[in-house]
């Protein structure tokens, strides 16, 4: 098999489990949304604690899943030595972490508001650190170009998970109901922990399978190198933070900015409606597994990979855009993917996919720093987003509650592309044909303000639904006519003939 069939390959292999695992995850939220109220607050926890796993997660593995990549390539590379001090470095900081939340669990439980469930904090702790760990080990197993076992772990992890939700969230609940007594060791109102419990077991048992690599570890004292990989390493941890708190910021300060029950309500309502904007996270995915290999094989200096990053540029817009009005105009139908408790925030989700469209864009124009090996500007750009991010929230989050959140992670995305664009233009100029970008926004808003006048209510419903299909045509006819040459399709080619 050539070198770029192999590339292929992979790229499907690790894209599909990707997308596919990020679809089947989306598919617990009508099971979560639908057996728990927004009142309860139970996903408000979640969302929370699963956005401080993120920062954490960021932390423990210090950047060392590229670094490991990085130093196991070089030329006559020791590559057991450089698993072991991946593992010795990120076993380190998971170890010292586990037993600072240990001893320190009643004040970490009320620092974070969870006083009454401390429970929370030490399973996923556990969770998180193992997750560190699988990190460094599903490395492993790319380097050594296995993506079918790295594909079958990810896999065999979601479906243990959504087996085991399915019966913690329908089929105990029933029984409970039916024989209270029989059933006594289910509490129905503690959902948040029966979700936590269920990532450590699933965690738990990944992390037993990966064991044959977990063996391949030895001590090792080479100063040398560890100095050379934590050099290498913190730059990306910067990077990596500075992404992660640009995601998942407003979700672990939105408790301090609305305390009490309120809080907690609205937290759950902002954190199950963007994930109906999830379709643009997937579609990001996507696009990254497949496009980042080709520019960086092109190199820095090729005509050629510039006209690939302009073209990129413009599918991804239309792209973008076209998803955007998708689910804008179809979300008569998409709401239903969640519970009714959750519906008064459906108002935000354009505000999230435009700043996924935001983050997407500043994510093709990030290559010219990248190519350059300048992946300091992103650090830069990323922690000006977090200074707008951090400071919309705080100003407008106590009083304008959820709706804040989505201005804020636009303009903070804005800010980051706007400044990697500024930027770029000096130092790598790239011709992205800005008036093209520019017609599919102007066409985009126009038919997103026509859809916004249509009438509301549920009478109303399918007189919506087909006049935006129609916008959707008018979007579609535009896309086709401008940038999709029909003739070098194959299949639809023969009717030009």
């Amino acid at each position: 098999m050539s070198k770029l069939q192999s590339l292929f390959r992979d790229t499907v292999l690790y894209g599909l489990s990707s997308i596919v695992g990020r679809f089947l995850n989306y598919m617990l939220v009508p099971l979560y949304t639908h057996t728990m109220t927004a009142e309860s607050g139970n996903y408000g926890i979640v969302t929370n604690v699963y956005a401080w796993t993120a920062l954490l997660m960021a932390l423990l593995t210090f950047g060392f899943e590229t670094t490991f990549f990085r130093f196991a390539n070089k030329p006559g590379a020791d590559v057991p030595k450089v698993l072991s001090m991946s593992l010795q470095v990120v076993g380190t900081l998971c170890a010292v972490f586990l037993i600072a939340v240990f001893v320190n669990i009643e004040s970490i439980a009320a620092f974070l508001d969870y006083s009454k469930h401390p429970e929370f904090v030490t399973i996923m702790a556990v969770v998180v650190a193992l997750d560190a760990v699988q990190s460094i080990l599903f490395g492993y197993i790319r380097y050594k170009k296995r993506p079918l076992k790295f594909v079958g772990l990810k896999l065999l992890f979601i479906y243990m998970s959504i087996a085991m939700n399915l019966v913690a969230f329908l089929l105990l609940p029933r029984l409970h109901a039916q024989q209270p007594e029989a059933y006594s060791f289910f509490d129905p109102n503690n959902q948040a922990y029966y979700i936590f419990l269920i990532n450590l077991v699933c965690t738990s048992s990944i992390t037993v399978l990966l064991f044959p690599e977990l063996s391949i570890y030895r001590p090792t004292a080479d100063t040398r190198l560890l100095k050379e990989m934590l050099s290498y390493s913190w730059p990306l941890l910067l990077l990596g933070l500075a992404g992660i708190l640009n995601l998942h910021a407003d979700k672990i300060i939105y408790k301090w900015l609305v305390p009490g029950e309120a809080g907690e309500t609205q937290l759950s309502i902002y954190g199950a409606v963007v994930k109906i904007a999830a379709i643009m996270a997937m579609l990001m995915q996507a696009f990254r597994f497949a496009y980042e290999p080709l520019v960086f094989d092109s190199g820095k200096d090729n005509k050629e990979s510039k006209e690939y990053q302009a073209k990129a540029m413009k599918y991804f817009v239309a792209i973008s855009l076209l998803a955007f009005l998708a689910v804008v105009f179809y979300m008569d139908i998409l709401r239903y993917l969640i519970g009714r408790d959750y519906w008064e925030g459906l108002s935000v989700i354009p505000l999230v996919m435009l700043g996924e469209i935001f983050m997407g864009i500043y994510f093709n124009l990030s290559f010219w720093y990248k190519l350059n090996d300048e992946t300091w500007w992103g650090a830069i750009f990323s922690f000006a987003a977090c200074i707008v991010l951090f400071t919309v929230n705080i100003l407008f989050v106590p009083k304008y509650g959820y709706m804040a959140c989505g201005y804020a992670s636009m303009l903070g995305y804005f800010t980051a592309m706007a400044l990697s664009y500024i930027v770029g233009r000096r130092r790598s100029p790239i011709d992205y044909g800005i008036k093209n970008l520019l017609a599919y926004a102007a066409l985009a808003a126009v038919l997103y303000l026509v859809s916004a006048q249509l009438p509301s209510g549920e009478e109303n419903m399918w007189l919506r639904l087909g006049v935006n299909t129609i916008l959707i045509l008018i979007y579609l006819g535009y896309f086709i006519k401008k940038d999709i040459p029909l003739k070098q399709i194959p299949f639809v080619n023969r009717f030009f003939k």
